[in-house]
């Protein structure tokens, strides 16, 4: 790798406060924010609207809303119709 066009790697904070979590790791990303860790350091914090502690397919709340198929759905909605024009 060249020096010094690479930006600065280090640990950084994510935090969901819909779901109450954060977890720490390392980013390029950058925040003006910061927040005191478990561990006794100060890191920045990035918030996210969602994350895995929130997002329904991780938390097992999803909604199936399909349970046919949408090609079923389309030709029973329409054999309908057709019937009528016979």
């Amino acid at each position: 790798m060249k020096p010094g066009i690479h930006p600065e790697y280090r640990p950084v904070v994510y935090r969901d406060r819909a779901a109450d979590f954060a977890f720490l790791t390392r980013s390029t990303a950058t925040s003006e924010q910061t927040v005191e860790w478990t561990d006794g350091h100060t890191y920045p914090v990035i918030d996210v609207q969602i994350s895995s502690a929130s997002h329904p397919f991780w938390t097992g709340r999803q909604r199936l809303l399909d349970t046919e198929g949408r090609v079923e759905k389309f030709r029973a909605k329409y054999a309908r119709h057709a019937s009528r024009r016979s």
